[in-house]
């Protein structure tokens, strides 16, 4: 955090999600006002590859706590696909207990790394794909593209409990977060990767920057919805429902440079 704010020069810095810390690859980072933006952003689905590290227990479900390795007999490759196919579709399971879901207002992992009761919600996510890449006993190379808020490490414990033994997590690399890939921590324009469609205001633009109530009579496309408006000095985001026009979020300003990375 403190290096992004450095190098940026920027007090505010924002992180879509998180990465495990032993995890690599694609994480969106924006800074100032930009932060605002990620619930707007293309950022779904999410592809990763992982290794799974079969006989070897970790309560935290990766390489950070394991506590035992045990040696077990190899798996036909028909055997691990057969496992990973089944799990296509929707899969509901619990987070582990070391993430940062928040319990009472505390993380998940602090309890858990205190020693203290840990208990969680199930969660439902969507397995777009999952295909083997390659398998040399112990060790099971996978890859998956998943629904937003999708654990791989407890996909990880799935397949584990599946063949009915210990594994854990070795490694795993975010591939891209919807249309995010990792370029170098290339700078980006937010604005080209909005989930959002443009809308057209005809009336007085200094309305928009004054923050004034806004008529429905005055936008190109009146349907209900959330849309991106454009004017000559800065973005807004507005909602139109039944009962008017509301902000969203007003005077987001033009891409500068450096607000979202990835």
């Amino acid at each position: 955090m403190g290096y992004i704010k450095r190098k940026y020069g920027t007090k505010k810095v924002g992180f879509s999600g998180t990465l495990d810390p032993f995890a690599t690859g694609c994480l969106i980072v924006a800074t100032g006002q930009y932060t605002k933006l990620f619930q707007y952003l293309d950022k779904t689905p999410k592809s990763y590859r992982a290794t799974l590290w079969l006989g070897a227990n970790s309560p935290s479900l990766d390489i950070e706590k394991i506590d035992s390795i045990q040696e077990i007999d190899p798996f036909t490759h028909e055997r691990i696909i057969g496992v990973l196919q089944s799990l296509q579709g929707e899969c509901t399971y619990y987070p582990p207990k070391y993430s940062a879901k928040k319990i009472h207002g505390r993380r998940a992992y602090d309890l858990a790394r205190a020693g203290e009761e840990v208990i969680l919600k199930t969660i439902t996510s969507t397995i777009h794909t999952i295909e083997l890449i390659h398998y040399t006993h112990p060790f099971m190379h996978f890859e998956a593209t998943v629904s937003e808020g999708t654990y791989i490490r407890s996909l990880g414990a799935i397949i584990a409990d599946n063949l009915g033994v210990d594994a854990t997590l070795s490694s795993l690399h975010r591939i891209h977060e919807g249309a995010f890939y990792y370029e170098e921590e290339k700078a980006l324009d937010p604005f080209s990767y909005l989930s959002i469609p443009f809308n057209i205001y005809t009336g007085d633009e200094s309305h928009l920057e004054l923050g004034k109530k806004l008529s429905v009579e005055y936008f190109q496309e009146q349907k209900e919805g959330i849309y991106l408006i454009e004017t000559s000095h800065f973005f807004s985001i507005v909602e139109i429902t039944d009962t008017g026009v509301g902000y969203r979020f007003n005077r987001i300003p033009k891409f500068q440079g450096d607000p979202c990375t990835a």
